[in-house]
């Protein structure tokens, strides 16, 4: 075995660190975790786990929990440009007795996996960030931005898209790009049709998310050619101005878009690590390694995953480098396909590329995330 008591720093408290502290805790090492934004806060309104995800939470021990914080569903459906409905795509269902997929809102995933971390016993540290690492080869000294210093076993960067992990393991590593689109998201009231994710296609791509039985989001990608920084002030109209033209189910909801500060607006841009995801005692994780777009709403499931494989390499490896490379070995062409296919979709709505059939790339992707991990 790798560490029977080994000592793991985790940087970043978002999912992808968050499961992997808990997923880490279960099979006995120690983990400290430090998360840069001193209040925890939480960027965004909802996402969706699909079944891939709910398995790997099951194995984690906390299924119940997610869909007691959310909205289960077990299909998707998907309409035309005009609204028509095309077609019901039934989600795999990968955990016996329990639902395909769960609509969950940001901060109820954020209470779930932060109150289960610190229930496994993880430490965690807020406002800290490591400002250097030092691998000598038996062990990583992290040296904190409060002034202290500790020695691990390994490292994990699990510190997002724009991961300083990554920046000093790989300097030389490609940037995020850039895709030319941006998603906005807001919540209404859920009508009780809303049941399963409505997926509408075409040059925007809109989605209607159930939360629970009060809530669902609406999320609308949009052409942003000249990568326009928006003001707090100016979101709300901004978002309405973009869903004229909509099918009149979304036409409707697009009134109700009134409250600049419910709208959460961000670029899209994506990356994937081609090469090693390590570097000695230092991983990579989740958006650090292979960000996504929303297109597939797979970019979370992603982390997850990782983190469970992660998990279960560094459990069973004789020296990390060992399990870092069984890591990748395993996770790679899972993750890149959703980056590109993804992409894909994005470039298809752009016009930069052949229109993708969101039904058909919808099932596939299905297909793919019920194999086993």
């Amino acid at each position: 075995m790798l560490m029977e008591n080994g000592t793991i720093l985790i940087v970043g408290g978002g999912i992808g660190g968050l499961t992997a502290a808990i997923a880490l805790r279960k099979r006995g090492f120690a983990v400290d975790l430090v998360e840069r934004d001193p209040t925890w806060s939480v960027y965004g309104v909802g996402i969706i786990q699909q079944a891939n995800v709910l398995r790997a939470v099951d194995a984690l021990g906390i299924l119940q929990d997610y869909i007691g914080a959310g909205f289960p569903f077990d299909s998707v459906d998907i309409y035309l440009p005009n609204g028509r409905h095309a077609a019901t795509i039934p989600s795999h269902k990968l955990v016996d007795g329990q639902p395909a997929n769960l609509g969950i809102g940001r901060r109820a995933l954020h209470d779930v996996l932060g109150k289960r971390a610190i229930e496994a016993g993880t430490t965690i540290r807020l406002g800290v960030t490591p400002e250097r690492l030092d691998d000598d080869g038996a062990g990583v000294t992290a040296y904190f931005s409060d002034g202290t210093n500790a020695r691990y076993d390994v490292v994990i960067g699990a510190d997002g898209v724009y991961s300083q992990t990554r920046a000093a393991l790989f300097p030389d590593a490609p940037a995020p790009l850039f895709t030319g689109q941006g998603v906005w998201r807001y919540n209404f009231p859920r009508p009780a049709e809303v049941t399963s994710l409505h997926a509408f296609q075409g040059p925007l791509g809109i989605g209607l998310v159930p939360l629970s039985d009060d809530l669902m989001y609406m999320f609308v990608t949009t052409p942003e050619p000249d990568n326009r920084r928006y003001e707090r002030s100016e979101l709300a109209s901004a978002m309405r101005d973009k869903l004229s033209g909509a099918p009149p189910e979304i036409a409707a909801l697009a009134a109700q878009i009134t409250d600049d500060d419910g709208v959460v607006y961000r670029p899209l841009e994506w990356l994937l690590v081609e090469g090693p995801w390590h570097k000695g005692r230092v991983v990579l994780l989740g958006d650090a390694v292979h960000a996504t777009t929303p297109h597939l709403g797979q970019g979370a499931g992603m982390a997850i995953e990782d983190s469970l494989v992660l998990a279960e390499e560094l459990s069973r490896a004789a020296d990390p480098e060992t399990a870092f490379a069984a890591y990748r070995a395993r996770r790679f062409d899972r993750c890149a396909y959703i980056v590109r296919a993804s992409i894909a979709i994005c470039d298809g709505q752009l016009g930069r590329g052949p229109m993708v059939d969101q039904a058909a790339a919808t099932f596939e992707m299905f297909q793919l995330t019920a194999q086993p991990i």
